[in-house]
């Protein structure tokens, strides 16, 4: 967008424009639940970004850059700003696009949040082009290009997943229920799938370095809330992940947990929600998010072998704790 002008200010100012949506994350709204599903919300909305693109630029051209045309300022400062939001919407935490319509979070999820082979292209081009300055701009537009590239292969990767996980399903009883599909962390080759079925659902990986492409799935207990109605923030919590909650008692407490994000093994958003009473009955609370711990470093490598199409190595739930081990 900057063309001949493209410097490393521009690019300075380029980064920390591409940072400002995610500033909402300074914002408190009272309790864990409304802080992450107003997250990505009226910040990441491009009926706000595009406007305030456009009134910033003319400040901006105004009294820093007078020498700019200021369709080319409002192109870049656009660009800047927008291009974050719909970067998010790949993934599957959920992005508020069209705030303040009532309309569900962009969440197409075929990329993973952390995907160096997003990112790598990307980074090295723009740390070139601090040296190169006079070629800044192209180094620029080849780094944009190769990791849209990569973007446009996840959507295809996505595809390939819905088609296998659609044929598996196929004349069974979960044929026709809630299905989320998303990658594992940090690549577009192992998928992780989850079937909603009433009062559990199912859980399974799939590579697509698999020889089977039969999904060996995991039933999981869902369970349920223990009261006939549901406080406005479970709700707002529910519409926010679509329905991909379970509802998981320990002890004296029941917690509520997204299943979109994480994986069986590790879930970092889990809030407890209920406790039960010195009388033994349950009683809603403030929800209290809870600490997903540490991912075991023996985990990982089982990922990987998974990722390569090992397919012995299965999804299951040992002990206490959700894990996956072969």
């Amino acid at each position: 967008m900057a063309g001949k002008r493209c410097s490393p200010k521009v690019l300075l100012a380029g980064a920390a424009l591409g940072t400002l949506p995610d500033l909402d994350v300074l914002l408190d709204y009272g309790d864990p639940i409304s802080n992450m599903v107003k997250h990505r919300g009226f910040s990441h909305s491009l009926f706000v970004l595009v406007p305030f693109s456009a009134f910033l630029a003319v400040i901006w051209h105004r009294l820093f850059a007078k020498s700019w045309p200021l369709w080319q300022l409002i192109a870049l400062i656009t660009a800047a700003l927008t291009t974050h939001p719909l970067l998010d919407s790949f993934t599957s935490y959920g992005t508020q696009l069209f705030w303040p319509m009532d309309v569900p979070p962009v969440a197409i999820s075929s990329i993973f949040i952390i995907d160096p082979l997003y990112t790598i292209p990307l980074l090295i081009p723009v740390l070139a082009a601090f040296i190169w300055r006079s070629s800044a701009a192209w180094l620029c537009g080849v780094g944009l290009a190769l990791s849209s590239v990569y973007l446009m292969w996840s959507l295809v990767a996505l595809s390939m997943v819905e088609d296998r996980v659609e044929a598996n399903i196929a004349g069974t009883h979960l044929e026709g229920q809630p299905v989320f599909i998303t990658p594992t962390p940090v690549n577009t080759v192992l998928w992780r799938v989850v079937v909603l079925d009433g009062d559990q659902y199912w859980e399974g990986l799939t590579s697509l370095l698999d020889d089977d492409t039969e999904i060996n799935w995991l039933p999981v207990g869902r369970g349920q809330w223990p009261f006939p109605s549901k406080p406005s923030l479970l709700t707002d919590l529910e519409n926010f992940t679509a329905g991909f909650v379970s509802y998981q008692r320990d002890g004296n407490a029941l917690a509520v947990t997204d299943l979109r994000l994480g994986m069986a093994m590790y879930h970092p958003f889990s809030f407890v929600m209920a406790e039960k009473n010195a009388d033994g009955i349950w009683q809603s609370v403030s929800p209290e998010q809870l600490d997903p711990g540490p991912v075991l470093p023996r985990q990982i490598p089982a990922l990987w072998m998974r990722l390569l199409g090992l397919q012995s190595i299965d999804a299951m739930l040992c002990n206490e704790n959700d894990c996956y081990r072969d």
